[in-house]
């Protein structure tokens, strides 16, 4: 594809859509989204920014360690204060020392933000763009300038926004990037001030809209139009307020309705898969309704639609829901759509037929389960055990007998509940019990030193991520259904399971109980 048509995206969810409501994301989450992005083939990754927090700056020494196959790492920071020297600014030292290949600055470009905000006049504030530029690419990095608030300041005083993009230009960054920070701008203004600011600037521009007015997806694809190829926003559109641009449906409409390249091609089928990682990473569900690969954005109920569909599908979708990764649905005929579960049996049994007896009673299966709460698109572990066991391709490593799970009070300060466990290994027995910060610490703790003596490599295994999710809060009366999600890891690798039930502990057994299973069958076939 020409180059002309290759669009640069930069992920942000790690930074701003870590200030959407209810989402909090562990070291592990962090990890975890970065892999998840880098195997979508987001070209950056923007990780946080280093001076903020001790989490930020911590995740930062972690990833010095991390091998990405496609995708370059952003570390995110302000311009240095007012009336500072440069050199002896600590946010831009952070910059440096998060060791990545790429720095975004941001500054003001409203001069109601300059003299407001920042309390500071309006030559001042040219200067801290300028010279902030300047000492990050002395250091030899990429520079990624975010104008903040540039359409607002536009809008306001013209003249004065487009001379901090060219403060930013003057100071050596590689990209500005106009940012509507306050989500307050319609596509027709977005494509008309964009166009206006490339000409002030030699160059490139990039686009980064917030979803206030629920136009940041057409104000990305406005700009697009008129020539911008770089665009930010977060994988599932989550982000402070209403949220940033959804990168999920601005690569859809790009690259499958308008010819442009946002990721690799071989990827877009695995959209949907993505999505529900993220979405599970998230604790969230992805809305039924989200275009492209919502559970509803392929489904059709029983009628003329659906009769319709099943002569023609163009009749009634405007792409074919394989090309996301995504399955057509008839949910009142209970006729589902295949191909995408079988894609992902494939990968773990190459060899079996999408035609045989076997493949129709494993997909019976996974929809058995899904009925009953389970989810796996965010469990590849207990996926891959299920169909395993399925075609008797899996041997058990070991018997749960029993646990019991002791809380209360007066326990000592680090440990609130204790765990007592029986399992069998072949024809031995094995009793043991041990305390926790929690009944599934307890149990978690338990049952692996109970099975050490057996299996030494569980000593490294870590129980790195905990989630539960009620399904049927309107039945709390009468014990709610939840599902339960485990992330271990075993020295670099981390998988997930996945567990359903209306006792909490009980669902956590079953992710816990698959955890421990799965790696046990992995070790064996190294």
């Amino acid at each position: 594809m020409a180059e002309n048509k290759k669009i640069h995206i930069l992920d942000s969810t790690l930074r701003d859509g870590a200030q959407g409501y209810k989402i909090n994301f562990s070291t592990s989450d962090k990890l975890s989204i970065i892999h998840i992005l880098d195997k979508a083939g987001i070209d950056y990754i923007e990780v946080g920014n280093p001076a903020s927090n001790p989490r930020d700056a911590a995740i930062f020494e972690i990833l010095k360690d991390e091998k990405l196959k496609h995708a370059k790492l952003v570390a995110f920071g302000s311009t240095r204060r007012k009336n500072t020297n440069v050199y002896d600014d600590k946010n831009l030292k952070a910059l440096l020392s998060a060791a990545t290949p790429v720095c975004t600055v941001f500054g003001k470009s409203s001069l109601f933000q300059v003299k407001e905000v920042l309390g500071t006049t309006d030559e001042e504030n040219l200067k801290m763009i300028e010279e902030s530029c300047r000492f990050i690419k002395v250091h030899g990095r990429e520079l990624i300038f975010d104008a903040e608030h540039f359409f607002d300041g536009y809008k306001e005083n013209k003249e004065y926004a487009v001379k901090c993009l060219k403060a930013a230009e003057k100071g050596g960054a590689d990209l500005v990037c106009l940012c509507d920070t306050n989500g307050g701008t319609f596509p027709n203004e977005a494509a008309e001030i964009y166009e206006a600011a490339t000409k002030a600037v030699k160059i490139p521009v990039g686009v980064h809209f917030h979803n206030d007015c629920g136009m940041a997806v057409a104000s990305s694809v406005a700009a697009t139009e008129k020539g911008t190829r770089h665009i930010q926003g977060t994988f599932l559109g989550i982000g402070e307020r209403s949220g940033n641009a959804n990168l999920i449906n601005v690569i859809c409409n790009l690259q499958i309705k308008l010819g442009y390249e946002c990721i690799p091609q071989d990827r877009l089928k695995n959209l949907t898969l993505y999505a529900r990682e993220m979405a599970s990473i998230n604790n969230t569900d992805i809305p039924y309704e989200m275009p492209y690969v919502g559970k509803a954005a392929f489904t059709h109920k029983a009628g003329m639609h659906a009769a319709a569909v099943l002569k023609n599908p163009s009749s009634f979708e405007h792409i074919d829901p394989y090309l996301v990764g995504n399955e057509r649905r008839f949910p009142a005929s209970e006729i589902s759509g295949k191909a995408i579960v079988f894609e992902r049996i494939k990968k773990i049994v190459p060899n079996l037929s999408s035609e045989g007896k076997e493949a129709e009673e494993i997909l019976e299966r996974i929809k058995e389960m899904e009925s009953m709460g389970y989810q796996f698109e965010g469990a590849d572990a207990s996926f891959e055990l299920l169909v395993r066991k399925k075609l008797g391709l899996f041997k058990s490593y070991f018997k749960l007998i029993y646990y019991r799970i002791y809380t209360g009070v007066g326990t000592p300060e680090d440990y609130n509940a204790s765990a007592t466990v029986k399992v069998q290994v072949g024809d031995e027995l094995k009793l043991m019990a041990s305390e926790g910060n929690g009944p599934v610490n307890a149990l978690d703790t338990a049952v692996r030193k109970a099975l050490e003596e057996f299996y030494p490599a569980l000593k490294n295994v870590k129980l790195t991520d905990y989630k539960v999710r009620v399904l049927d809060g309107a039945d709390a009366a009468t014990g709610a259904l939840v599902r339960v999600l485990i992330t271990s890891t075993y020295n670099k690798r981390r998988y997930t399971t996945v567990g359903v039930s209306r006792d909490v502990v009980d669902a956590s057994w079953k992710a816990l109980e698959d955890s421990l299973e799965f790696l046990l069958m992995k070790l064996e076939e190294i």
